[in-house]
């Protein structure tokens, strides 16, 4: 059965909407991340692999809460939004540092340039993840 316009329209509406809220809360986690990646790789010998995992870590926690209450307006107990977001999030730190390992030690590329690679895949699993599994309602 084929949907009436207005209903996709407002559909459409409404996910773009989410992607926007999903993308500015990722901008403030990601803040988190960059700052910690930064922040360790200047004053350590960290590996930037690792300083950008733990600032993924970090990260999670941030885009957890922003997310629950402003892009998904959840009403989910938090045992049951935290763990599904928990365990989208932990798919996202495996990309995260498998592409930040590739790209830095294969490819040699700059940490920078490797992060933002890697962040702007992981949002293609992210956001698609958290809207149809996590906060589904």
């Amino acid at each position: 059965m084929k949907q009436p316009p207005v209903l996709v329209n407002k559909l459409r509406f409404k996910i773009l909407s989410q992607f926007l809220y999903f993308a500015g809360a990722g901008a403030v986690g990601t803040l988190v991340q960059y700052v910690v990646l930064i922040g360790l790789a200047q004053i350590t010998d960290i590996s930037p692999v690792l300083t950008s995992a733990a600032g993924f870590v970090l990260g999670t926690f941030v885009n957890y809460i922003l997310n629950y209450r402003y892009t998904f307006r959840s009403t989910k107990n938090h045992r049951e939004a935290m763990t599904k977001f928990m365990a989208v999030a932990l798919v996202g730190l495996i990309l995260n540092t498998f592409i930040m390992a590739v790209a830095t030690e294969y490819f040699t590329l700059h940490y920078l340039l490797a992060q933002i690679l890697a962040t702007g895949l992981v949002l293609i699993w992210n956001f698609p993840a958290n809207l149809l599994w996590t906060f589904r309602g």
